[in-house]
């Protein structure tokens, strides 16, 4: 599988960035407006609708449509995995039914000297098609790269002092 990363270091302490990264609503808020996203539905483990925690479990039903551009596509996330411990936390979630043949996301945070916290995403993730898929994976980032530029900038203007 191809993969992405990028980090950045957000002048705020881990608990705060853990924390907006755990809900829905940070979602929305790093999401550029350009992608044209809608939340459709999140239930989470339990089958509770709207849970404040997006926890184990949770599944995130959501399309987009960037730039206004084609018809929306339909993308459905579950978190399979989140942790935290001391001056560490992580979450992933996976992609269950979307445009990719797989995309697993990684959502880690790490406390950094002076409060602090380093923001790592890492994206595993294969194109639809095979073979054909795979020669070319390594260029979707020229797709993605953006939003993820902006979603570490956002989170920076967001929760620094």
């Amino acid at each position: 599988m191809a993969t992405y990363q990028r980090e950045t270091r957000v002048r705020a302490p881990l608990e705060d960035v853990w924390a907006f990264h755990s809900t829905v609503d940070g979602l929305v808020a790093l999401t550029p407006d350009w992608m044209g996203m809608r939340v459709e539905s999140i239930v989470g483990p339990d089958g509770e609708r709207d849970p404040d925690v997006l926890d184990t479990g949770a599944e995130i039903r959501a399309s987009v449509r960037p730039f206004g551009v084609g018809p929306r596509q339909r993308w459905t996330s579950r978190i399979v995995e989140r942790e935290s411990g001391e001056g560490v936390a992580r979450f992933r979630d996976e992609m269950v039914d979307g445009p990719f043949a797989r995309w697993v996301h990684t959502h880690s945070f790490f406390a950094a000297e002076g409060g602090e916290t380093l923001a790592r995403d890492r994206i595993e993730y294969e194109l639809p098609g095979g073979a054909a898929g795979r020669a070319v994976g390594p260029l979707a980032v020229v797709g993605f790269e953006p939003m993820f530029r902006y979603r570490h900038r956002r989170t920076k203007e967001l929760l620094e002092d």
